[in-house]
């Protein structure tokens, strides 16, 4: 039930003919109480068994196909996401080449080593060259990426055709603020060693890279994280690309956020726990709509 001063007029001056403007408060919280506060973001699940970890990631990982194939970013055989393996650091696991992204499941993932062997894994144990040559390179680099994901999704390589950073134009993509790269080198395919490692040290510490004439790169601590950076910065490029057009169009150009405000956002919605949580979402559609298949 709403509080009297929701229902009844305010008497303001002894004159009860004019209705408050004044937006109550629930009973027993004062104006400081009232104020919105961003929830604490659950985290992670924890395991103390590494083999129980990896039994579980594997299912997140094929639901990251699963999620990027509903999401249209397949092209061919091209593309890959792969998963440092919490049993042995030192290999990861990462999609049999070949085999469509919306049809993956757990069991046909493949692990990799360092040095390109597939020790394990589903039938089809194909390795796509240039899945080695970035993610080995990104794994190595970065002890604190767990996950890396590559695709030739459709926005993401027009934009990488301009030759420039991400605009900070929407809350969204305050998110990669200061926090993603260009790589300005396109050598073609990537099947040698040292093109992965080229990318690996422009990628630095950043969560995210634009490979120029190619696609979009990110990585984070967890398959979640991810793949929601893949999904928003593909929309980032979207947008931008359709408001440099329209601002264009008008002989214009477009608003930019501001240093200060862009920072103060990053630290809501670029953080990895932010990117982990807002990809909740993505994946319980994942597995509602495909009954959980993707775990067998």
């Amino acid at each position: 039930m709403s509080p009297p001063s929701a229902t009844s007029p305010v008497v303001e001056n002894g004159d009860s003919s004019k209705p408050s403007n004044i937006a109550p408060h629930e009973p027993g919280l004062d104006k400081a109480s009232a104020k919105a506060k961003m929830p604490a973001f659950p985290g992670p699940p924890k395991f103390d068994d590494p083999y129980k970890e990896r039994a579980y990631l594997k299912g997140r990982l094929a639901a990251a196909f699963r999620i990027f194939g509903k999401y249209g970013f397949d092209e061919g055989v091209a593309g890959h996401i792969t998963l440092r393996d919490p049993v042995d650091p030192s290999t990861f696991w990462v999609n049999p080449f070949g085999v469509a992204f919306s049809l993956i499941k757990s069991s046909d993932l493949i692990l990799v080593s360092e040095e390109g062997e597939v020790i394990d894994g589903g039938p089809c144990r194909l390795l796509n060259t240039a899945a080695y040559a970035i993610h080995s390179a990104i794994h190595q680099a970065r002890p604190d990426v767990n996950a890396a994901a590559h695709s030739h999704s459709i926005y993401g390589r027009s934009f990488c055709s301009l030759g420039k950073k991400l605009d900070t134009i929407t809350q969204d993509s305050c998110a990669f603020h200061n926090d993603h790269v260009l790589y300005e080198s396109f050598n073609g395919i990537v099947l040698a060693a040292e093109e992965g490692e080229n990318i690996a040290k422009a990628l630095g510490n950043n969560k995210a890279a634009l490979l120029q004439n190619h696609g979009l790169l990110t990585c984070g601590k967890t398959i979640e994280e991810t793949v929601f950076w893949f999904v928003s910065m593909e929309k980032c490029c979207h947008a931008q690309l359709l408001a440099d057009a329209a601002a264009a169009g008008r002989g214009g150009q477009t608003i930019k956020i501001g240093e200060e405000e862009a920072v103060f956002t990053y630290k809501t919605v670029g953080t990895p726990l932010a990117g982990w949580f807002s990809a909740k979402p993505l994946f319980d559609v994942i597995h509602k709509e495909t009954g959980g298949d993707y775990l067998e």
